[in-house]
């Protein structure tokens, strides 16, 4: 009776301390949500403002409407929207497949040197974009490019400046993230799951075809969404290297703003911003369950 006592009395004295550790923890997380708040919630109801916001040209009176919206999703905003859908698609498609063997080539490496350098130089290319990464593919495979030239490739019908050069310009930083990414996920490949196919008969296509690959699938989704992402919110690379060459949404949402081809098409410009927003929100939609069932199976 005596101890019942003794632990119902420091029960509720135990209470009070474990508020007290939680409330400082609690004001720490502030500052970061006034942050978030500041510097992603403003631009957020700005473009929304804008994009709804419908100017009379001859009035100038401003009204609230769809009509921002439907003009971006008709004509060459349409195409231009397709567009980075279709190269975001394909690059992370190759990228995936790509970086997926290479990770599986470094994680069954024996040399560990190798495997260092591999996974460094990964995650410094996987940030190497922008006009650099331009520049560097106009100077190498250009129509004045120094392999361009030496191996004669425009004779050969090679033109960087098209869909498949900007698809090779963005697998180069997009296979190393791939990388990043899928290599975790292989190395949560348990050995005796390799064993116990092998010594149950099966071969190495059907280890992967029945084991490895159902255990990878969400990683390698995530990571295919990952990239999908990457690819269609890219602009400096493919401004500074195609221009108008290919339509692409972050190209026309430039020249809107900047009233490049019309005047007067800022809101326009809002309104692709909120399309893309819209389809960044479906990927990451996507690509949280993906990692959070991953994390379950490699656990």
């Amino acid at each position: 009776m005596t101890a019942v006592l003794t632990e119902a009395e420091v029960a509720p004295a135990a209470a009070p301390q474990q508020r007290r550790r939680r409330v400082p923890g609690t004001l720490a997380v502030v500052p970061l949500l006034a942050f978030t708040a500041v510097a992603f919630g403003i631009p957020a109801l700005a473009m929304l403002n804008g994009a709804f916001s419908v100017k009379d040209p001859t009035t100038g009176a401003t009204t609230y409407g769809t009509a921002n919206l439907t003009v971006s999703l008709h004509g060459a905003y349409l195409t231009a929207l397709t567009g980075s859908v279709k190269l975001s698609a394909v690059c992370a498609a190759l990228g995936t497949v790509l970086g997926l063997l290479l990770a599986q080539a470094v994680v069954t490496s024996r040399f560990r040197a190798l495997r260092e350098a591999v996974l460094t130089a990964s995650g410094v290319l996987a940030n190497f974009g922008g006009v650099p990464l331009a520049f560097a593919f106009v100077a190498t495979l250009g129509n004045s490019g120094v392999v361009t030239r030496h191996l004669g490739l425009t004779d050969k019908g090679w033109n960087l400046y098209s869909f498949w050069g900007l698809v090779i310009v963005y697998l180069y930083f997009l296979v190393p993230l791939m990388v990043l990414t899928i290599t975790p996920a292989l190395e949560g490949l348990r050995a005796q799951w390799r064993e116990a196919a092998h010594n149950n008969g099966a071969t190495t296509v059907q280890y992967w075809r029945h084991v490895a690959l159902p255990v990878l699938l969400p990683s390698l989704l995530g990571g295919l969404v990952l990239l999908f992402g990457s690819a269609f919110s890219a602009y400096a690379t493919a401004a500074a290297m195609v221009g108008s060459a290919v339509p692409l949404v972050t190209l026309q949402i430039a020249d809107a703003l900047s009233g490049n081809v019309l005047v007067g098409q800022e809101n326009v410009a809002l309104a692709l911003s909120l399309d893309m927003v819209l389809v960044a929100g479906l990927v990451m939609a996507v690509y949280l369950p993906l990692q959070r069932r991953s994390a379950r199976w490699l656990a």
